[in-house]
């Protein structure tokens, strides 16, 4: 029998816990306000740039914090800026993975997880300023972590990966 209340058996925690996860930074710009919204005849042109960096939080613990950040800026036809959104949406994580795996783990799985949070802030965000949502279609995290992993402006480094 178990010391345990209620006589439950204590679980060790599995290899991926999302701890929490939040906004950490959130911006959103309508230069051209309100002219911009007179001659909104067509939806804007997006352009989309992503990025994912993870640090440790803990020396003795293997927490750490996943960031996926968000930049899209929006143009019309004519050129000018319909709007610029910026968000930094990350997640706490404990992460019990062998160290050859583990930034695979940090910079493709766990943002995975964060991906469809940060999708509907986004979409929220701009109906709300007055245009159509931004939809992000899903993303190959393994695409963008393979194609990041040789540059030396890439993703940050896994401190003590």
């Amino acid at each position: 029998m178990s010391d345990q209340p209620n006589g439950m058996v204590p679980v060790p925690p599995g290899p991926l816990v999302l701890n929490l996860q939040y906004t950490k930074d959130l911006s959103f710009e309508v230069p051209g306000a309100p002219d911009i919204f007179l001659n909104l005849a067509e939806n804007p042109r997006l352009d989309v740039a992503l990025d994912v960096n993870a640090r440790k939080l803990q020396e003795e613990h293997p927490v750490y914090e996943v960031v996926f950040q968000v930049r899209a800026d929006a143009k019309l036809t004519d050129g000018r800026t319909a709007f610029i959104i910026e968000l930094a949406y990350c997640g706490i994580f404990t992460v019990n993975v062998a160290a050859d795996v583990l930034e695979a783990v940090l910079l493709v799985e766990c943002p995975r997880l964060l991906f469809p949070f940060a999708r509907n802030i986004l979409a929220d965000v701009t109906r709300d300023g007055g245009f159509p949502p931004v939809m992000l279609t899903p993303i190959d995290f393994v695409a963008l972590w393979q194609s990041r992993r040789g540059q030396s402006s890439g993703l940050a480094p896994v401190a003590n990966a």
